[in-house]
């Protein structure tokens, strides 16, 4: 059985909602669909705009640091070079090692060996060691006159493994049994890097 809708008779209200609710309808499916997407689209741009904008502000940053750093790099580049300065070259070791040697004779020590080590290279890649291990005779002054005088070389050496020991009276001075290495430094040759990498 049909129902019959007498649209003559319906009310007025109703009437208006039946002719305009296709229109709402269709206007929100229709915006929904044409909006929504264009809206996803913005906010994808807005978060480019937005990491866009990071990265300018960053890059300002590290542009306004760059002078400071240029500067920077020129002290530390003057100071490479000074330090560079105090590493003797290949050539200027045997000289050096001579006149480690004499120094320890000058402040009174008795050298009863000198050992040069096998040169290798330091754990920073940019230098070269060469150690030497030294037994020698004296008083504790001496070994410390040998030390002070060895900080007035224009050169890097660093005293390791220090022992002294059996101490002996002679001459009414206390003579000890010294023992340490010397270390001394020079620039890394070409060599030396090729030796490295192998």
């Amino acid at each position: 059985m049909a129902v019959k809708l007498d649209v003559k008779n319906l009310p007025i209200y109703v009437k208006v909602i039946i002719a305009v609710l296709p229109a709402v309808i269709i206007f929100i499916a229709g915006g929904y669909l044409l909006i929504s997407p264009k809206q996803n689209e913005i906010k994808k741009l807005d978060a480019q705009i937005d990491q866009q904008n990071n990265k300018i502000a960053t890059d300002q940053a590290k542009a306004a640091k760059l002078e400071t750093l240029k500067q920077e790099n020129e002290k530390l580049l003057i100071r490479l070079n000074e330090l560079k300065e105090q590493l003797p070259e290949e050539k200027e070791i045997s000289s050096l090692l001579k006149q480690i040697s004499d120094l320890s004779v000058a402040a009174g020590l008795e050298v009863k060996s000198w050992r040069p080590g096998a040169k290798k290279m330091h754990s920073s890649g940019i230098v070269s060691e060469i150690p030497v291990a030294v037994s020698a005779s004296g008083t504790y002054h001496d070994f410390a006159a040998f030390l002070s005088s060895l900080t007035r070389l224009n050169r890097i050496v660093n005293i390791t493994d220090i022992k002294m020991a059996s101490p002996q009276i002679s001459k009414s001075r206390a003579l000890l049994q010294i023992s340490f290495t010397a270390t001394t430094f020079s620039s890394v040759t070409e060599e030396d890097k090729k030796e490295k990498k192998k």
